[in-house]
């Protein structure tokens, strides 16, 4: 019995659990250019209805200078609001990205890439 081929995964796919305590936004796959707009549309409604937004990107795979800029719009929305918001779950990867360009200072819930 010949196995059955794998389907392809989505490039960007965001999962959210919304509650008005808090919002978990799960990102998979890559987020590039391509994609910034979907999350932003899909995020920013939660940061007017939720006290506490989490981004979760523990399956983020990739996230070009367009995903970071989406990143660092969100975070400001959100500090606009005067909403709490935190990233976690990040790769080495992406530990080492928001290291680079100094977000992980300014960003809640990133831990140091130490280099």
């Amino acid at each position: 019995m010949a196995a059955s081929p794998a389907l392809p995964t989505p490039e960007f796919a965001i999962e959210v659990d919304g509650k008005p305590a808090e919002t978990t936004v799960r990102c998979s796959g890559r987020l590039t250019a391509a994609h910034t707009e979907q999350l932003l549309a899909t995020v920013r409604p939660h940061i007017a209805t939720s006290e506490s937004v989490v981004i979760d990107l523990r399956n983020l795979s990739y996230m070009d200078s367009s995903g970071l800029g989406s990143m660092v719009r969100l975070w400001a929305a959100s500090r606009q609001a005067k909403k709490k918001m935190k990233f976690i779950n990040l790769n080495q990867r992406l530990k080492d990205l928001f290291t680079l360009t100094n977000l992980s200072t300014v960003f809640e819930g990133v831990e140091h890439g130490g280099m």
